[in-house]
C-alpha cells in the first residue's frame, strides 16, 4: 500500500508514516547508470534510509514497473514515450533523469548540462590548439542535436571551423555495429588535420578511432577523439583509450533524490528542471596530443603541462623553450590568443576544480597541490575566475547545495 504523508496540527506536511519504497529505473551497465544509483543511496544516507528498488538491466531495454508493485516514487531515465505512459498511469510522483526530450515527458527532471558539457568539450580542444573541428552524430535526436549546436558555437566562436557526420542510431543512441567504418574513415581523412572530433558517447568514439585506423590516420596525432560521456568500461576497453566528459552523475542521482523526497511529501518542485554541470575530462590516449605545428609552443606547452602546478614562472617556460619571454608571449598570443601567464593560471585552476571534485582534500591542501602560495591567495584568485569559492564550487560538485 502507498505510503502517505501526513498534515501536522499547523498544516504542515509530515514525512511519510513508513519508510519510503522508492524504484529506480535507470540502466545499471553503464558508469552513468550506477553512479546515478550511487548518487541516490548517497542522498539517503544522510535524509533517512529508503527502499530502494533496483535490477540489473541494460542501456536500451524497457524499464517498467512491475506488475502489483506499490510504493512512494520513482526515479527514472524515460526515454519513450511508451515508458512515459506507463509511469503517469501510476499516478506516483516521479523524476526524470534523462536529457531526451519525450513529448508528454513533463515530469520534474535532473540532468546533465549538455550545452556546459559541450563547452567543456571545446575548451578542452581548444586548449590543446586545435584549430579544425568536427562532430560524429546521430539522426533524428533531439539532444544530440542541442549537444552538437553547443559544440559549433563553442569551438566557431574560439576561431575554429567545423564539419559533421551522422548515422542513424541502432537503438537508442547506440551507432549501428554494422556501420560502414571506411566510409566513416575516408571522411575524417578528408576533413583538415590535426582535427578533433566530439562524439555522443564512447561506442560512437569507438567507431570514429576504428574508422581512422582503416584508412591509416593516427590517434591522436592527426585525429583527436573525445566522447560526450566517459564510461570507464567502454572508454578503457578500445584499442586505443578514448577520452570522455566527466558528467556529475552522482550529483544528478543525489539531486533528484532530493526532489523526489520532496514530492513525496506532498510539496511542489522549486523548479521543474535542474540541469547539472560536468565536471572535468577524463583524459586517456584518443586526446593526449597538442595541436601545435609550431615546435617552440609543443615545448612551453608541454612543460606546463609537467610542471604548472609547481611555482613556475613565464621566464622558466620560455628558457625551457629556447625563446625570450617576449618571443613567447608574442607565439601565445597570436597561436591560442591568450598570454603564457594565463595559461599557467588556467593550468593550476583546472587541476585544483579536479581534487576539490574528486577528493576530500583540504583546502589548504588543494592550494599546496596546486603551486598557490597560501590557502587564502588561492580562495581569492579561486574567486575572481569562478565567482564562488572553492568551498562552494566543491559543494555544488558533490550536490550537497
Amino acid at each position: 500500500m502507498q505510503t502517505q504523508a501526513r498534515k501536522t496540527r499547523t498544516g504542515r506536511l509530515s514525512a511519510p508514516a513508513a519508510t519510503p519504497r522508492v524504484a529506480i529505473l535507470v540502466d545499471t551497465s553503464t558508469t552513468w547508470g550506477r553512479n546515478i544509483l550511487a548518487g541516490v543511496i548517497a542522498y539517503t544516507r544522510t535524509h533517512g534510509r529508503w527502499q530502494i528498488f533496483v535490477e540489473a538491466r541494460g542501456m536500451e531495454e524497457h524499464l517498467q514497473l512491475p506488475v502489483g508493485w506499490h510504493g512512494d516514487g520513482v526515479i527514472a531515465r524515460i526515454g519513450s514515450e511508451r515508458m512515459a505512459r506507463e509511469l503517469r498511469a501510476k499516478g506516483l510522483p516521479v523524476v526524470n533523469v534523462s536529457g531526451i526530450e519525450i513529448p508528454g515527458a513533463d515530469f520534474p527532471r535532473v540532468s546533465t548540462d549538455l550545452v556546459a558539457s559541450a563547452q567543456l568539450a571545446a575548451e578542452h580542444f581548444l586548449e590543446r590548439g586545435f584549430r579544425h573541428f568536427a562532430y560524429f552524430s546521430l539522426v533524428g535526436l533531439g539532444y544530440v542535436t542541442t549537444h552538437q549546436n553547443a559544440f559549433v558555437a563553442a569551438v566557431t566562436k574560439g576561431g575554429g571551423d567545423f564539419a559533421a557526420f551522422a548515422v542513424k542510431p541502432q537503438a537508442g543512441a547506440e551507432p549501428d555495429w554494422s556501420l560502414d567504418l571506411a566510409k566513416l574513415g575516408q571522411w575524417v581523412k578528408g576533413l583538415p588535420k590535426p582535427v578533433a572530433i566530439l562524439c555522443w558517447n564512447a561506442s560512437g568514439a569507438r567507431e570514429v578511432v576504428m574508422g581512422c585506423q582503416s584508412v591509416g590516420l593516427q590517434v591522436p596525432e592527426e585525429v583527436a577523439v573525445l566522447s560526450q560521456a566517459d564510461d570507464d568500461v567502454l572508454c578503457e576497453a578500445a584499442q586505443i583509450p578514448i577520452s570522455g566528459v566527466r558528467v556529475a552523475a552522482d550529483t544528478v542521482g543525489f539531486q533528484a533524490a532530493k526532489l523526489l523526497h520532496r514530492l513525496m511529501r506532498g510539496a511542489k518542485p522549486a523548479r521543474t528542471h535542474l540541469a547539472v554541470a560536468p565536471l572535468s575530462i577524463v583524459q586517456r590516449q584518443s586526446t593526449d596530443t597538442l595541436a601545435m605545428r609550431d615546435p617552440v609552443m609543443v615545448k612551453a606547452l608541454s612543460f606546463i603541462r609537467e610542471q604548472g602546478i609547481l611555482p613556475v614562472r613565464v621566464n622558466d617556460v620560455a628558457s625551457h623553450a629556447g625563446v625570450s619571454r617576449r618571443g613567447l608571449e608574442r607565439r601565445f598570443m597570436e597561436q591560442l590568443q591568450r598570454t603564457p601567464a594565463a595559461e599557467l593560471r588556467r593550468f593550476q585552476l583546472d587541476r585544483a576544480r579536479q581534487l576539490l571534485t574528486e577528493t576530500n582534500l583540504s583546502m589548504s591542501q588543494v592550494a599546496e597541490k596546486t603551486g598557490f602560495g597560501s590557502q587564502a591567495y588561492f580562495a581569492a584568485v579561486f574567486r575572481t575566475h569562478y565567482s564562488q569559492s572553492p568551498r562552494q564550487f566543491r559543494r555544488a560538485a558533490k550536490g550537497l547545495n
